[in-house]
């Protein structure tokens, strides 16, 4: 695996990459083929030539459609961050639509009755917390019970295969979005991440699944999204663009504050602050940090109500100060260190206004220690070197679960 140093900072040259999904016409695995096929994924499951994957099996005639699975924002991916959503019915292909955020998370045997083999595609962020993941996690466990097998389609890691940063999360923290004992950043796709899931026993009662991967063609672990020749499709209202997802492994910890995370505007994750922040302040405490690879500046943003995109934003239609995040060296990024910086900076020029909210802001970064270790105004490179010796372990870890 190449290190992180020896990476260029050029622009990109765009690589061709064939996703998974660009390859089960042709490449179909027998145990789909002539089967009842349920299938987990959302807008982001398409192929190169713009056909929605749920479209693409029905016209090809090589599985018949039984079910289909959404997780968070509907398999349209347009309803906002952490609303509820229903189930409901294909209209074209007369299937049922079974919502795993809403009453629940995890396929039950009645949903899976009709399913020979659960096929999923869904475009992932990198991020432990982002719950696509979990919801991804929760259906290939249900898969094992049901002995339904489970095929995932790989799609790149956009944000890299390269980095693991941040807390492995404490066994006391698993949420639904902080299912499993990884770190903030993993630095798999989500095929390496099933066979990792599968493969240490992390299903409940350590079930395993018939587990197949249709791997990605040329894909490198180096490759920024933007490299990879596929089209950008925003994985969720609030992650528009690649920059975003850079910074949002880190940043995401300021949903767990008083701060505001920018939600509400057209730059979330890359404006933060609130109404009673002062930026020069912050900025005077951000220039005792080191912060590789971005630059900060002042910005005023009052965050709205955006309908399908900001519901109820922290702070809505009130003028916030605070900062705008630009990436100068995307290849210099220590994202969850980023994250710690902003708001221990926030934390050393607001005391009394810049609140950690524990249960929220430990489930974020999981660990307790973190939150501790901020409120006491530790240097947050001390902070970030606590996680170290139990990051390596998982580090070593995955490596065996590598398909690139």
């Amino acid at each position: 695996m190449m290190a992180v140093s020896e990476i260029s900072n050029a622009p990109p040259t765009v690589a061709t990459v064939r996703a998974g999904a660009d390859r089960l016409l042709t490449d179909a695995p027998e145990i789909i083929r002539n089967k009842r096929v349920g299938v987990l994924t959302n807008h982001t499951g398409r192929l190169a030539d713009g056909r929605h994957l749920v479209d693409a099996i029905a016209d090809s005639g090589i599985a018949s459609l039984s079910a289909l699975f959404g997780p968070e924002h509907g398999i349209t991916g347009g309803t906002p961050d952490g609303e509820v959503v229903d189930h409901s019915n294909h209209s074209r292909y007369n299937v049922p639509i079974f919502s795993l955020y809403g009453k629940t998370h995890k396929p039950t045997k009645e949903m899976l009755q009709k399913v020979d083999v659960l096929v999923c595609d869904i475009q992932d962020v990198g991020a432990r917390f982002y719950t696509f993941i979990s919801t991804i996690a929760l259906a290939l466990e249900a898969a094992a019970e049901n002995d339904v097998p489970f095929v995932v389609l790989d799609r790149p890691n956009p944000i890299r295969g390269l980095r693991c940063e941040g807390p492995v999360r404490e066994q006391s923290l698993k949420t639904f979005v902080a299912w499993m004992p990884m770190p903030v950043t993993h630095g798999l796709t989500i095929g390496e991440l099933t066979r990792m899931w599968n493969g240490e026993g992390w299903l409940a009662n350590g079930v395993r699944a018939r587990l197949e991967i249709l791997p990605m063609n040329g894909w490198k672990r180096e490759m920024w999204f933007d490299q990879t020749g596929l089209p950008w499709i925003p994985p969720s209202p609030n992650m528009q663009r690649l920059s975003t997802a850079i910074v949002y492994p880190g940043v995401c910890f300021v949903e767990g504050t008083s701060i505001s995370e920018g939600r509400g505007t057209s730059s979330p994750f890359e404006l933060i602050g609130a109404p009673w922040a002062d930026p020069k302040k912050v900025l005077a405490e951000l220039s005792a940090f080191e912060t590789p690879g971005v630059s900060f500046s002042e910005e005023e943003f009052t965050p709205r109500e955006i309908p399908g995109i900001a519901s109820e934003p922290k702070y809505e239609n009130k003028l916030c100060r605070g900062i705008r995040i630009t990436i100068t060296d995307r290849d210099a990024i220590e994202p969850v260190k980023l994250g710690v910086e902003i708001i221990a900076a926030f934390k050393r020029a607001h005391p009394k206004e810049t609140e950690l909210r524990q249960r929220r802001f430990d489930i974020l970064t999981g660990s307790s220690s973190v939150r501790k270790k901020l409120e006491a105004n530790v240097h947050p490179s001390e902070i970030c070197s606590m996680w170290k010796p139990e990051l390596e372990k998982f580090c070593q870890l995955r490596d065996k679960y590598f398909l690139y």
